[in-house]
């Protein structure tokens, strides 16, 4: 059966201060239409999988807003971690689990804060992927999007050989062997790809068999899947949940601490030998930073993008996220972006965002931590 697990543990620092410890950007209706990040998620697989096949993986102390916004889901269907480790002892948790009740699970892999329009061509690809898992259980496979520009903040798959569609299957969408992984480019590397052709965006999502994951770290990731084992083991006997299950939360504790955490892509997608690519059919943005916005609202005539209330003189290229509630008013501004919430406001060049981190560490310093 096809299981659906969301990794949904981002910290969001770059979407300060409307992101916080406690609403992340996963939990923040970031793209519009009023549903989180992580709701939008969740409805977008339609009918691939019931709400009962749906694991999240996420930070301990996200669990309760998560499960407050998401509450069709089972007490047990979240997965708090005690610690940040990367998306791969996230996913082989999530895929030791899933072997508990089906031992042939198979499972999509994604994010909970991408953005995905078409909904319908997203299930299809899905579809497409479990279908060619079915066919060739020890393949990885991975979604590819065509490049429409030279991102810089996208990571790249270089294509190779194209894997054939099974006889009489007319409509099968473009599928190919993984030639290479490649990492966040510069611009002029980016270019190079785009020029080339041949290349994706790695958009971070992924079905394959559980018991081929976990096959996957046993042999590039051993120490990782010893930890990961126990960790399930002890749940097996105490879930940890439970209010009696002290020593399952313990050993939680003690194993997920222990490991050396590594991304999906490093410790196994760039080894492994037999990783597949899907074009992928939909469009796609990966939310990353609050210049993200500007790809997913309309600008007004003087390239604001705007979301809230808002009255401009001679201002242009802005960036402005507010609320009905509060209106922002800018006069002679250029490419800056403004961020209001009730308690902190954000004024920064849009081209410098990165440097919003620096300003969430500098609150850290002070010891404000009511502002994180």
């Amino acid at each position: 059966m096809l299981h659906v697990v969301i990794m949904a543990g981002g910290a969001g620092t770059r979407f300060w201060p409307a992101s916080r410890s406690r609403r992340p950007k996963q939990l923040l209706p970031l793209a519009g239409g009023g549903k989180t990040m992580i709701r939008a998620t969740v409805e977008r697989l339609g009918d691939l999988a019931p709400w009962e096949r749906v694991l999240v993986v996420t930070g301990r102390t996200l669990a309760a807003p998560i499960a407050a916004e998401l509450p069709e889901l089972s007490e047990d269907a979240i997965l708090g971690e005690p610690c940040r480790r990367d998306t791969a002892p996230c996913i082989g948790w999530a895929a030791a689990k899933l072997l508990q009740s089906d031992p042939d699970a198979t499972m999509v892999v994604m994010p909970s804060d991408h953005v995905i329009q078409n909904h319908a061509a997203f299930q299809a690809a899905v579809s497409a992927a479990a279908e060619l898992v079915s066919r060739r259980p020890q393949t990885l496979v991975t979604f590819g999007v065509p490049p429409k520009y030279a991102a810089e903040s996208f990571g790249y798959i270089e294509r190779g050989a194209p894997i054939p569609a099974p006889a009489g299957e007319n409509n099968a969408l473009p599928t190919y062997q993984v030639k290479r992984f490649r990492e966040k480019p510069s611009r002029e590397v980016a270019q190079l790809f785009l020029d080339a052709g041949g290349f994706y965006w790695n958009a971070g999502i992924f079905v394959w068999k559980a018991k081929t994951i976990l096959a996957a770290l046993a042999e590039f990731e051993p120490d990782m899947l010893a930890h990961l084992e126990a960790i399930v083991k002890a749940e097996a006997t105490a879930p940890v949940n439970a209010s009696a299950s002290v020593s399952a939360a313990d050993v939680l504790e003690r194993e997920f601490t222990a490991i050396q955490g590594a991304s999906i892509d490093f410790a196994i997608m760039e080894k492994y030998a037999d990783v597949a690519v899907i074009e992928a059919p939909f469009d796609w943005d990966d939310v990353g930073s609050w210049l993200s916005l500007t790809r997913l609202h309309p600008a007004d005539e003087n390239g604001n993008t705007v979301v809230g209330r808002h009255v401009s003189v001679r201002s242009s290229g802005c960036i402005v996220q507010g609320d009905q509630q509060r209106l922002i008013a800018t006069i002679g501004l250029k490419d800056c972006l403004i961020v209001h919430t009730p308690d902190a406001t954000l004024v920064a060049n849009k081209n410098d965002e990165q440097a919003v981190r620096e300003v969430v560490a500098l609150i850290r310093e002070h010891g404000w931590e009511e502002y994180l």
